[in-house]
């Protein structure tokens, strides 16, 4: 992505502070050539802020950088963990934190990208500090939700913590999971852990959703879905398959293969439904982004763009 307008509206934010420009938006959006056009113009690295990124098994379903764009700028938290290591958005933060504190000592400006809402969150504004939950308490909850569904963890949730239950996406089987486990783990509502009290940065920040007109996301959604699957996206789902109650893996693209491999459908409706589900995340990624007021909407229609 080619566009003098993006680079001179970035340069504009040019400050004596240092400063982190968030690139994020929805899924095959084009976040990642933006970014590495921008990072490439300040001469300056990219932080990525994808949670599933991360995890080096993950590199086609993840869409991780090509080795041509890695090459282009040095890149942080990409294939950086297995699927089996224990990882958090905690975690996240202060290990970004540090690399951030490090890279403004050699850059006035760096850039973070990625569709992950809650990372981002955690480094711009700071999580409140949830305790480490016993891998007994996990597995039950886990075990809960696989043998009794999600109306049996609203009922949980609900008796546990009447306040979370009541503001909480109950749609979200991971959310109510996890105030379950704090839940039982502490013995107090998960409710009484938020706080949601912004941290203050050492640093500036500019947030920027890149967006495109609907029927252009979507269509760039079903040819990546395409594109993955001629890369060896099936392959790459057998070889996880074995791993596939990781939470890492509970990710769109592998959960409707894995399915197709179990023999629940058959391999074109598979595809049909990655496309699908794809564009789903995709719709839910632009409402976390627009609750939050801080973010300007950067919206591009092949060479032309609006920013607001």
């Amino acid at each position: 992505m080619k566009n003098k307008n993006y680079m001179q509206f970035f340069t504009n934010f040019a400050t004596e502070m240092a400063k982190l420009i968030v690139i994020t938006g929805p899924t095959a959006v084009g976040k990642t050539a933006l970014a590495i056009d921008l990072a490439k113009s300040l001469n300056t690295e990219i932080v990525s802020c994808d949670s599933r990124q991360m995890y080096r098994e993950l590199r086609i379903g993840a869409a991780m950088p090509t080795d041509d764009e890695l090459s282009a700028v040095k890149h942080h938290f990409i294939g950086n963990l297995s699927i089996r290591d224990y990882y958090n958005v905690s975690i996240f933060e202060q290990e970004c934190l540090l690399l951030l504190d490090k890279l403004f000592q050699k850059h006035q400006t760096v850039i973070m990208t990625g569709g992950s809402g809650l990372y981002i969150d955690a480094v711009c504004k700071g999580i409140d500090d949830f305790p480490t939950v016993d891998m007994t308490i996990r597995e039950t909850v886990t075990g809960w939700f696989n043998n009794e569904g999600i109306e049996y963890l609203r009922r949980q949730l609900k008796m546990l913590d009447p306040e979370h239950y009541a503001n909480v996406d109950l749609r979200n089987h991971k959310r109510i999971m996890k105030a379950i486990e704090v839940s039982l783990q502490t013995g107090r509502p998960y409710s009484s852990f938020l706080t949601a009290q912004e941290q203050k940065r050492p640093f500036e920040i500019e947030k920027i959703v890149l967006n495109r007109p609907r029927e252009e996301l979507f269509e760039r959604i079903n040819r990546r879905a395409t594109l993955m699957m001629e890369q060896g996206l099936l392959e790459e789902a057998k070889t996880l398959y074995p791993y596939r109650h990781l939470n890492a893996l509970n990710t769109v693209g592998y959960k409707e293969l894995f399915a197709h491999i179990d023999g629940q459908h058959d391999l074109d409706t598979a595809i049909a439904l990655i496309r699908r589900n794809t564009r789903r995340y995709a719709k839910r990624q632009l409402t976390w982004f627009a609750r939050d007021k801080s973010f300007r909407f950067m919206v591009t229609h092949k060479k032309r763009s609006v920013i607001f």
